[in-house]
């Protein structure tokens, strides 16, 4: 699976974990591919995601942040 990332953190992971990589076919800086095959722990996949949907709904429009009733990203951010 393909998430967004913080660019410092995504060349942290790929250093930590041989089953993240960079985005592929997606660029490179922000983006890591995810291959699961428990390597990965749970938790930190989970927490990925997460964060991979706040980055990319937080460049959506006002309109459609509301609707998906997003409420922006934590303090962590």
């Amino acid at each position: 699976m393909s998430l967004k990332c913080d660019p410092e953190l995504a060349v942290q992971l790929r250093g930590a974990y041989p089953a993240i990589t960079p985005g592929y076919h997606l660029p490179k800086r922000h983006w890591n591919t995810v291959v699961l095959d428990g390597s990965v722990p749970d938790r930190l996949v989970l927490e990925m995601i997460e964060d991979s949907y706040d980055l990319v709904v937080s460049k959506l429009p006002k309109r459609e942040q509301e609707k998906l009733m997003w409420t922006g990203l934590s303090d962590e951010e």
